[in-house]
């Protein structure tokens, strides 16, 4: 169950790569940093949707 607490945190460590990726391609004129503002939600989403999903087992096992 460690390896799944692990996997938590990287969806936020991606979280923060895209968003800086996001930032420092707004200048750009492309959608590109609207694609990497996409990702941020997604794994911000992801991030509570399995901590969430986690609690629930942990609860179901006790």
């Amino acid at each position: 169950m460690k390896i799944l607490q692990l996997f938590q945190y990287v969806y936020i460590f991606f979280a923060a790569i895209f968003l800086y990726d996001g930032i420092v391609s707004w200048n750009d004129g492309s959608n590109r940093s609207y694609i990497s503002f996409l990702f941020v939600v997604l794994a911000i989403f992801m991030f509570f949707f399995r901590k969430r999903f986690r609690k629930k087992f942990n609860d179901r096992n006790k």
